[in-house]
């Protein structure tokens, strides 16, 4: 199917369990409107979110981008953490809408990665060109991974469930606190380490590995306790996480042969940036034995630019013909 046009001004939405975001672009290639931000629980659904959005806008779109944090079948989308269910023909109905297409966040997450400006990101190693495969992978409440191929000049998402699999301790650290560490669904998975919960979870493993008491901290208190103190015990499990984060992408970079790069992206990471150490992260994305020469050429960044994923499905508007995505499935009118 020839791509279809996303008539102008479109508007783009980032939803998630507890966010909405939504932003207006006034005509192809243009920069994104200011952001309208709403509590995703405040509202029924995402007809109801738009019409509270509008009056904020500066003008009624007339099609629509909209990506979410849960699986898509078609023209739908179920919140996982959120009762909504974003149905597009209702709300281009609802909405007075000519056009609009529904993404799962990473799916979006990976598609915006052509669109990813050098100033929003902050390099970790070899200088990022994105030639070759990409893969794109993030914590929040979930721990999200996708890739990105691009074949004759479109670009492809590859989704992954790789937040599923088992993992297991590498280092002696790891080791003493892996009995530790609180299973989710039974299991000890990359998602339950690596996800938001998982700052806390690998604190708390920490402490009693040290023979401490269970210090009972959430995600954010951790954060702020890292924050408040750089060089106390909560500091020191940040930074162990984020050496647990590293050798993940690397897994993830070998895993897809990634030579276009790995972006880590997401609302944890860039609040405990200040803890993040480029070579001990290098060392442990690159420990890949026997393929650690393939590593080493993979380059890593973090994107520091919240309404990067925004621009990104923007960009889709601007030329959806760039991108192989099953518009004749999926696309509300």
């Amino acid at each position: 199917m020839t791509a279809l046009a996303f008539p102008f001004p479109v508007l783009v939405c980032d939803t998630g369990g507890t966010n909405v975001r939504f932003a207006l672009v006034a005509q192809p290639g243009a920069a994104l409107g200011g952001i309208v931000h709403l509590i995703t629980d405040d509202y029924p659904g995402l007809p109801e979110a738009i019409e509270a959005a509008a009056p904020k806008l500066g003008a009624r779109p007339r099609s629509m981008i909209a990506c979410g944090a849960g699986p898509v079948a078609g023209r739908h989308l179920k919140l996982t953490n959120a009762p909504w269910v974003m149905r597009g023909p209702e709300t281009a109905r609802r909405a007075g809408l000519a056009q609009g297409l529904l993404l799962n966040d990473f799916e979006a997450q990976a598609l915006s990665l052509p669109a990813i400006q050098p100033e929003w990101t902050r390099e970790i190693g070899p200088p990022f060109d994105g030639r070759g495969p990409q893969v794109i992978l993030g914590p929040g409440t979930g721990l999200g991974i996708a890739a990105l191929v691009e074949a004759e000049g479109r670009f492809t998402p590859v989704s992954s469930e790789a937040c599923h699999i088992d993992f297991g301790p590498v280092t002696d650290e790891e080791f003493k606190l892996w009995p530790y560490l609180e299973r989710a669904h039974g299991r000890i998975t990359s998602e339950s380490v690596l996800n938001g919960a998982g700052l806390a979870r690998v604190h708390r493993a920490r402490m009693m590995a040290l023979g401490r008491p269970d210090p009972h901290l959430g995600p954010p208190e951790v954060t702020a306790g890292a924050l408040a103190d750089p060089k106390g015990e909560v500091a020191d499990s940040v930074r162990l996480y984020w050496r647990i984060m590293a050798r993940f992408a690397g897994d993830m970079a070998v895993t897809f042969v990634a030579t276009g790069g790995v972006t880590l992206s997401g609302g944890v990471l860039p609040r405990i940036v200040d803890f993040l150490d480029d070579a001990a992260f290098r060392a442990g994305f690159q420990a890949k034995a026997p393929v650690d020469a393939l590593a080493r050429r993979i380059p890593s960044r973090l994107i520091v630019r919240a309404d990067a994923v925004l621009a990104g499905m923007a960009a889709i508007a601007t030329s959806p013909d760039r991108y192989g995505i099953d518009y004749s499935s999926r696309a509300w009118v």
